[in-house]
């Protein structure tokens, strides 16, 4: 077989599709025809990293943690940013690489035919162009100063090692890499957390089973008591008018082939702070465990910097020089993504000829650009990318929808992040925060003078029609400038002018303590900010967990909030498992499953028969309810409802089927317990063999180790769609006290590297190590100052 197309033929099953954080999708059965330990690819991956190295910036030293974390000290920020490149290059240049080519549209050159449609729909929403505006907005700024040394360090890397084992394997080489590339990747972070075509998915579901499914199976505020902010006011407003879906774009096959590209489903993260007044310390404490797609590397990469006047450890993506996450000398911070809404889309009317839109009475051109989509060993592709004053319009075999999204224009995020890095206390946090316009997090913080914060980041639109506030809920008249956004410049500068002003962003300032688990923000908001928010099954376990301790003679500690990471109580199961046992009893061929559900705990534990039986039997329950329906009308898994609403829908709705919720359970419980081995387990199933590396060769993969936890448990994971706790870190705000962490595999990229994946047994048993330590001993990388040292 033709080498080369079958490397091409790899490369495009790796990289067709993208998951969140920079995750790509796994390709099987490609590797078997090469051989991946001589030739290229070993020299690859063996030759040693230099130990000294010029730097145009000034002196820097590096010395690596018995966990494979970088520790990186300079004199100034620039030396330690260019050092900081060339460490992240030398353990993720290929995890890098294959990001930047996912969102430029530019995995055919390479590939091939394969990834045209991949290209196609990057091309066309122009996420560079966003990037470009970005580093417009840096320009001359200490932030872009520093981007541009972190991109000078990459590139270093590339001149003088060797590349990892991928290229070898695949036989192409990484382009330099240039600080558009990491605003890029700021896009791609912004665009997995944000990115949602829900609304879409509404529209054709009221076109294919009527509005009165859309109301009973997708509501805008889901009825449960605990979220972030609980103020007591029993409010039951979501803000902003209803605008329900009109069942106007029904265009099953446009958004099937959008809907790929989106952020995957069930991304979410658990984050809490807890104050002084109610720690053993007399001290704040923050906790976050993010919950995103996990791959061999990690989507995160650990680091820990410092100069004269910056002290800060944590994780961040490959790609992107400052601490996303972590702490420094001043406090720590933490994020989960808040559910706002964040991205329209319109229809317009156009011309026959297709090249002028309406727009508010008058014909105006699509600003257009003609771009050409390389293919190897195939022709060409020229798209021809069309916006409109709201944004690139996307098209696709004469079916188009307008998009808005709020990645689009100049964002000031990389100076937020630099900023919290920087920080010398809250006030200096709440500045930074100002400055954080995408994506929309909500954000936990305390820092060492007791003070304490929570508070939504990120732009938040304000649609008004007719001067009323409304939801950004259905596909609007962008020929009319219905919903659009006052002050919103797509690719260039926005003034921001018509969104939430920041003051009016919810957010609590000392909390006793809050917890947020992505559920729904408030009862009772000012402003419409979303209301994809995530079933409460987390949130209400936290506050559960957080409400107890806080009522007990007993402090909060550390080892406390460690315990709530790894808490595996499952609230769904609470919320459903007594009526299946109570249909199910006493029916004949049920006496095992039902007695074992009886006696579960409603843990999500490895070694629980309970909890494999349950897990299974709701993936089965899920189907009785809607597969029959969804299917006739052509519409996927990825339509169905969240579990929440599942478990409170009425016994005697139409979902349900012949006899109602009973016999929907029953009939979903015989399903299930076919399908189980004697004496199986919740852990035979639950495994890290879930993590895979892109070409998911055994060579290359994770072990599988049994692990705990759920989709719907605070120790999150789920090995049926490999997302879970990305990163975990507990951090004690007193001077004296160690902040812990782990990582689900290991920080190098470097299969041949012993911190390849030396944290995953760690990660699942739920252990911690320390975060930041200074590792001592010899420098491992020396950066001298070259001659015409660059200050």
């Amino acid at each position: 077989m033709d080498t080369d197309t079958t490397r091409r033929a790899l490369l495009a099953a790796v990289v067709g599709s993208a998951a969140a954080g920079g995750s790509l999708a796994p390709v099987r059965g490609y590797l078997d025809r090469f051989a991946p330990f001589t030739g290229r690819a070993w020299g690859d991956a063996t030759d040693p990293t230099d130990r000294r190295v010029e730097s145009p910036y000034g002196a820097a030293d590096v010395r690596y943690d018995e966990y494979g974390t970088p520790h990186v000290s300079a004199d100034r920020e620039r030396a330690l940013y260019f050092a900081v490149g060339y460490v992240q290059a030398a353990d993720r240049l290929f995890q890098m690489d294959l990001q930047r080519r996912v969102m430029t549209g530019r995995l055919s050159e390479v590939v091939g035919e394969a990834t045209v449609d991949s290209d196609e729909f990057h091309v066309r929403m122009d996420f560079a162009g966003g990037a470009e505006a970005n580093l417009e907005l840096l320009e001359g700024t200490e932030t872009g100063r520093a981007v541009e040394a972190y991109a000078e360090g990459v590139n270093a890397h590339i001149e003088r090692e060797s590349l990892p084992v991928e290229f070898g394997l695949l036989d192409y080489e990484p382009d330099p890499w240039s600080p558009a590339d990491t605003m890029l990747m700021e896009s791609q972070i912004a665009w997995s957390l944000t990115g949602s075509f829900r609304t879409l998915e509404r529209e054709l579901i009221a076109s294919e089973l009527g509005p009165e499914a859309v109301a009973e199976l997708y509501p805008a505020r889901l009825d449960h008591d605990a979220p972030i902010i609980r103020d007591g006011t029993g409010g039951d407003r979501l803000a902003g008018r209803p605008v329900e879906p009109r069942g106007e774009f029904a265009d099953a096959d446009l958004l099937r082939w959008l809907s790929s590209f989106e952020s995957p489903r069930g991304v979410g993260s658990n984050s809490w702070v807890v104050s002084g007044e109610f720690t053993a310390s007399g001290r704040p404490l923050v906790a976050n465990d993010p919950h995103l797609a996990l791959s061999a590397p990690p989507v995160w990469y650990e680091m820990d910097l410092r100069t004269d006047d910056l002290d800060v450890r944590g994780v961040t993506f490959p790609g992107v020089p400052f601490v996303v996450i972590g702490e420094n000398d001043a406090g720590a911070w933490g994020f989960t993504n808040s559910g706002a809404d964040v991205i329209d889309f319109y229809t317009y009317e156009t011309d026959d000829a297709g090249e002028r839109y309406r727009y508010r009475g008058e014909w105006r051109g699509f600003e257009t650009d003609e771009q050409t989509i390389r293919v190897a060993d195939g022709p060409d592709r020229t798209v021809t990318v069309r916006k409109t004053v709201h944004g690139p319009v996307i098209e696709r075999e004469g079916r188009e929808v307008g998009v808005a999204w709020t990645g689009h224009t100049a964002t000031a995020t990389s100076r937020a992040i630099r900023g919290y890095n920087r920080s010398d206390g809250i006030e200096e946090f709440l500045a930074a925060t100002r400055r954080m316009d995408l994506p929309t997090q909500n954000v936990v913080y305390a820092d060492r003078e007791g003070n304490s914060l929570y508070y939504v980041t990120g732009r938040i639109p304000r649609r008004t029609i007719d001067g009323e506030q409304v939801r950004g809920t259905r596909v609007f008249d962008g020929s009319a400038g219905e919903a659009e956004w006052e002050g919103f410049e797509p690719f260039g500068v926005s003034s921001w002018e018509g969104f939430v002003p920041f003051e009016e962003k919810p957010h609590v300032v000392d909390p006793d303590y809050l917890g947020t688990a992505n559920q729904r923000i408030a009862d009772d908001p000012d402003h419409y900010i979303g209301e994809a928010y995530s079933s409460p099954y987390r949130g209400q376990r936290l506050y559960e967990l957080l409400d107890r301790r806080a009522a007990s003679d007993e402090p909060m500690d550390a080892e406390f909030m460690r315990r709530i990471q790894r808490d595996t109580y499952s609230k769904r199961a609470e919320q459903v498992v007594g009526d299946l046992v109570a249909a199910a009893e006493g029916r004949e061929g049920l006496e095992a499953p039902v007695g074992t559900l009886r006696d579960w705990d409603c843990r999500m534990d490895r070694d629980s028969r309970g909890a494999l039986v349950f897990s299974r039997w709701f993936d089965r329950f899920r189907e009785e309810a809607f597969a029959d329906a969804f299917e006739r009308a052509g519409l996927g898994e990825r339509y169905y409802p969240n579990d929440w609403v599942l478990a409170t829908l009425p016994a005697d709705i139409r979902w349900f089927g012949e006899g109602g919720r009973e016999a929907a359970m029953v009939r979903a419980l015989r399903a299930a317990v076919a399908d189980l081995d004697d004496g199986a387990t919740y852990g035979d199933h639950n495994t890290t063999a879930a993590i895979t590396h892109p070409f998911d060769q055994s060579f290359l993969n994770y072990p599988a180790y049994a692990t705990d936890g759920s989709a719907y448990t605070l120790n999150n994971f789920r090995a049926e769609s490999a997302v879970g706790s990305s990163w975990r870190m507990v951090c004690p705000i007193a001077r004296d006290a160690e902040s812990v962490c782990i990582l689900p595999g290991g920080n190098s990229g470097d299969y041949f590297s012993e911190h390849y994946d030396d944290q995953l047994r760690l990660w699942a048993d739920g252990e911690y190590k320390p975060m930041g330590r200074d590792p001592g001993g010899e420098v491992d990388v020396r950066f001298d100052p070259s001659e015409g040292e660059n200050r």
